[in-house]
C-alpha cells in the first residue's frame, strides 16, 4: 500500500508559476513510477507528467511540454511538479499517482492515487 498526499495548489494568475508536491508513505518509494494527472470540470482525466522508478526518465503531456517539470526525491519520498507559464486552461484538480510499472502515461496503469489539489489560473 502507498498513501499519497498532494500539496501546493492554489489560485494564481496567468503567467505565474506554482510547484506541486506529493508525499508518499508506505512501501518503498523507489519501487514505483510516479505521475501527475489533472481533471477539469466536465473533462476526462488528462496525463500531465510521469517519472520512472529510477528517476532517470520523464514523460510529458503535449499541452504542458516545455512548461512543466516533474522530479522525484527518493530520499524524501516526494515527487514534485514545477509548473511555469501557467495558462487558464491549466485550471484543474491535479492528482499524484503511483504505478508498479517502470513508467506509465495511462491512468489505467496507476495503482494508487492521491486526493488531488486544486489549481486555478485566472486570466
Amino acid at each position: 500500500q502507498v498513501q499519497l498526499v498532494e500539496s501546493g495548489g492554489g489560485l494564481v494568475q496567468a503567467g505565474d508559476s506554482l510547484r506541486l508536491s506529493c508525499a508518499a508513505s508506505g512501501r518503498t518509494f523507489s519501487r514505483y513510477a510516479m505521475g501527475w494527472f489533472r481533471q477539469a470540470p466536465g473533462k476526462e482525466r488528462e496525463f500531465v507528467a510521469a517519472v520512472s522508478r529510477s528517476g532517470s526518465t520523464t514523460n510529458y503531456g503535449n499541452s504542458v511540454k516545455g512548461r512543466f517539470t516533474i522530479s522525484s526525491d527518493s530520499a524524501k519520498n516526494t515527487v514534485s511538479l514545477q509548473m511555469n507559464s501557467l495558462k487558464p486552461e491549466d485550471t484543474a484538480v491535479y492528482y499524484c499517482a503511483a504505478s508498479f510499472r517502470p513508467i506509465a502515461t495511462s491512468a489505467d496503469a496507476y495503482d494508487y492515487w492521491g486526493q488531488g489539489t486544486q489549481v486555478t489560473v485566472s486570466s
